[in-house]
């Protein structure tokens, strides 16, 4: 049973909620350096005075939770196949063809102690040892995030390994490029992913061991066909080496917090994949910092879906924080975490029932359309009720009044067991998400933070104190990190601008790394001598010392009448108009206004269909229909006026995509970042009939 704070949706006590160092010359240009209120004379580097690596921070808190559950898992019982008749275009022609959709049916979560947590990473240690791997030596990870995939990496840590991390959805050059760079001697990765090492490996020579998650089947003609094309190469599955490490035990080799823990590989959406090293000092003061802002909330007896790619550092520090914290973890997969892909159990949110779960815009933008189909599928009363419920609890919330309670036990407890009915804390991460989205969700089910930061801070920016709640900014600093503003002249963002001061957001601390792995001259265009990493994003310091974000240096596009637009900021209200299920809003240098190019969502836009007097079967059917082009873009361009954007934000074009964008189809990153070149170059023809339909 939890001991820690349940929070609410509001302010529970005034600003400011940084401050400023004390002590500083001004700078021209810069805004004065800001800090956690609890860290102003030191930023925090440690979580615990015994974990100054992440070997440690294993040990210790092991030791201290001992038969508390730490983390869980399911199997897949079997995988059922459904075929139905849908309208596509092919050719230009209307056809009916045969669409299978896969469903998951998986076993209730299975668990492990602290304790057996320890000993489990102490002989894939051992056993990594036995392969003739030695201290320095680099494991790679190449991925879906799993308990196999953390284990492993502490595993390597008790042996002083560094592992490279990719995303599972790299592609071949982007994994053959970070495995080459790193001279990693040892692989470990999902067994479909078996063949994509068969090109790579002419150039990866340093590769001696091939190790495959045993928590999924393999194709015994793929190992077959590996070792054929490299016999000198031993294969073997996450299982055997468990096994190994345990028939051949030896002593830890503990890291010290200078060396290397990690260099993950970022997802690539511009240019060659970059390697950012982070040593174990960086890892654990991310921990520190973290805990400083949300431990009171988070603790044992609480339960963290975890999901997300573990290639990606909030993911990482998170699963790090969660064993510090003696919270429990079930693991989870972005296909079955709803009742929707899966038959015969329930999927993996309502199975686990976190207490808190991290999220992309996309997973709460389709969460909250959710929640509000089933509202507007219920009787006029019960929908007036529902949205009554929720305006009225706003304004208790922002007043400090009693009586939400009532509110959630009555109108909100059909919503809130939809998602397990524990959730007490959600957290936004990878991108903005918008305004009214935090609002609806954080007064539906439970407050929404959010979280910024980068892979080269090991994701510290600032995290939002759930105490200090606001949908109005992203909160202020962890511990562990301070910030400043500088002018950027170019879009007339200024740290003497009035009411509040605007600039490029820098960071510096004991979480920021100290440069690109051999890449020199990104890391004297990305790092000051005196140790700030400029991040690219443009902020704004609000009256309470919360940090705002209101713009990204490369996102932000000229267009033909001079003005600056900002596709991020354009997208999060966009994405708030029913019909979007994914958007990237494009803006050509030689117009005057943006176009979107849009996933749609098939209920929604099929009800859109009907209201203008079109019947179609399909979402491939509906999505080339021109009327319906037509009343999409109206659709958005209400949202857009409805969030206040103005006349050169509206958009003068759609383009509506027939397919969902995937990391596998290149659409998106590991993290559902937009892959806007991607998306630009394949929707190139479509993009300049929508610029040319409105001119």
């Amino acid at each position: 049973m939890s001991t820690t704070k349940i929070p609410q949706p509001r302010q529970a006590y005034r600003g400011p909620y940084s401050v400023e160092v004390p002590g500083q010359t001004p700078i021209e240009g810069e805004t004065t350096i800001r800090r956690h209120p609890a860290t102003v004379s030191e930023l925090r580097s440690k979580p615990d005075p015994n974990v100054s690596t992440v070997y440690e921070l294993v040990k210790v808190s092991c030791a201290k939770y001992g038969n508390a559950k730490c983390m869980g898992s399911r199997k897949l019982v079997r995988t059922h196949q459904e075929t139905k008749k849908v309208k596509k275009m092919v050719d230009g022609e209307e056809r009916e063809v045969d669409k299978v959709w896969t469903f998951f049916e998986l076993s209730s979560y299975e668990y492990m102690t602290f304790t057996e947590y320890e000993q489990l990473t102490l002989h894939l240690g051992a056993g990594l040892r036995k392969l003739g791997l030695q201290k320095e030596d680099r494991v790679h990870i190449f991925a879906a995030t799993s308990q196999n995939w953390l284990s492993l990496s502490h595993g390597a840590a008790s042996q002083s390994m560094p592992i490279v991390t990719a995303y599972d959805t790299l592609g071949e050059e982007g994994l053959k490029h970070s495995m080459v760079a790193t001279k990693a001697k040892a692989i470990f990765l999902d067994p479909h992913l078996l063949p994509t090492l068969t090109n790579v490996l002419k150039q990866a020579t340093d590769i001696t061991h091939v190790i495959w998650n045993s928590q999924n089947k393999v194709n015994k003609d793929h190992v077959d066909k590996l070792k054929t094309a490299y016999p000198h190469i031993s294969i073997l599955s996450y299982d055997e080496l468990r096994k190994l490490g345990e028939d051949n035990p030896v002593e830890p080799v503990p890291p010290s917090p200078e060396d290397l823990c990690c260099i993950m590989y970022t997802s690539g959406s511009t240019g060659v994949p970059k390697g950012v090293p982070l040593r174990h000092k960086n890892v654990v003061a991310a921990v520190a910092g973290v805990s400083v802002v949300v431990q009171p909330f988070i603790g044992p007896g609480d339960g963290l879906l975890t999901y997300l790619p573990l290639a990606h550092i909030l993911e990482f520090v998170f699963e790090n924080s969660c064993i510090h914290w003696g919270a429990t973890m079930g693991y989870g997969n972005p296909k079955t975490l709803s009742d929707t892909s899966v038959r015969n159990c329930n999927g993996d949110i309502r199975e686990f029932q976190p207490a808190v779960l991290v999220g992309v815009p996309a997973v709460w933008e389709t969460v909250k359309k959710g929640i509000i189909t089933k509202v507007n599928a219920s009787s006029p009363l019960l929908r007036k009720l529902f949205w009554g419920a929720l305006a009225l609890k706003e304004r208790l919330m922002a007043a400090g009044l009693p009586g939400s309670g009532l509110l959630d036990a009555i109108v909100f407890k059909k919503v809130k067991e939809a998602t397990g009915g524990k959730m007490k804390l959600c957290l936004n991460g990878g991108g903005p998400v918008s305004k009214d989205t935090q609002n609806f969700i954080s007064m539906a089910i439970c407050p929404m933070i959010i979280g910024y930061g980068l892979t080269e801070t090991s994701a510290m920016g600032t995290l939002q104190n759930p105490d200090e709640w606001t949908s109005e900014s992203i909160g202020a600093m962890p511990a562990s990190v301070e910030a400043k503003l500088v002018d950027f002249a170019d879009a007339g963002y200024f740290a003497s601008n009035k009411p509040n001061p605007q600039g490029e957001i820098w960071l510096r601390g004991p979480t920021v790394m100290e440069g690109y792995y051999q890449n020199e001259k990104e890391t004297a265009e990305a790092i000051t001598e005196d140790g700030w990493f400029k991040t690219g994003d443009i902020g704004e310091w609000d009256k309470n010392g919360h940090l705002k974000i209101i713009d990204r240096k490369k996102n932000l596009v000229k267009t033909l009448n001079g003005e600056y637009i900002a596709l991020e900021k354009l997208e999060s209200i966009y994405r708030s108009a029913d019909v979007v299920a994914n958007i990237c809003v494009y803006a050509d240098t030689t117009k005057t206004k943006p176009i979107a190019i849009i996933v749609p969502g098939e209920p929604s836009l099929k009800k859109l269909a009907k209201s203008i007097g079109i019947d179609g079967e399909s979402l491939e059917e509906l999505v080339h229909n021109k009327k319906v082009q037509s009343a999409v873009l109206k659709e958005l361009q209400a949202a857009g006026r409805a969030g206040g954007l103005s006349g050169i934000e509206i958009i003068e074009g759609v383009v509506v995509s027939d397919e969902e964008w995937t990391p596998q189809n290149g659409y998106v990153t590991a993290a559902q970042k937009l892959n806007r070149k991607g998306i630009v170059t394949h929707f190139k023809k479509e993009i300049a009939e929508a610029y040319g339909s409105s001119s």
